[in-house]
């Protein structure tokens, strides 16, 4: 599994963590930036991670700004990706097993780096339960925009 991750500056230290733990975990990564603390724009990188998870270059994303809310509304406008804000690893792992997402955003000014890569974990290896939530999975990328 490869993994794009990207985030804006509110969400650069808890982006580090996470880089940590992936490498300790042997999970490869596509860090499509932000790379410092200085201010940027979050729909740069949401963008960034959503194509890359979109084309097939990476399995999963994972996005992170201050709250997690604006970076995963821009990762959404790109086609074929489902990214859901989760603030526990039971959303996390419902979102997976429901909803099929593909992109995990996290909130740095929120969540905790030992939440956090809890959170990624279970993202990471919970699989679709495909049936009636495969169909409303498939009914979300039916949506035109």
């Amino acid at each position: 599994m490869k993994v794009a991750i990207g985030c804006d500056h509110g969400g650069y230290l808890l982006k580090q963590d996470i880089l940590i733990w992936l490498e300790e975990n042997d999970i490869d990564y596509e860090d499509v930036g932000c790379f410092s603390t200085e201010s940027v724009d979050y729909p740069v990188y949401g963008e960034k991670v959503a194509r890359a998870v979109a084309s097939g270059a990476c399995d999963r994303g994972i996005v992170i700004c201050t709250t997690g809310i604006g970076i995963s509304m821009a990762a959404n406008k790109v086609r074929g990706i489902r990214c859901a804000l989760c603030h526990d690893t039971l959303t996390a792992e419902l979102c997976r097993r429901h909803n099929d997402a593909n992109v995990l955003a996290l909130g740095g000014g929120f969540t905790g780096p030992f939440l956090a890569k809890k959170m990624v974990d279970v993202f990471l290896h919970t699989e679709h339960e495909g049936g009636r939530h495969a169909r409303r999975a498939g009914l979300i990328d039916q949506i035109q925009p």
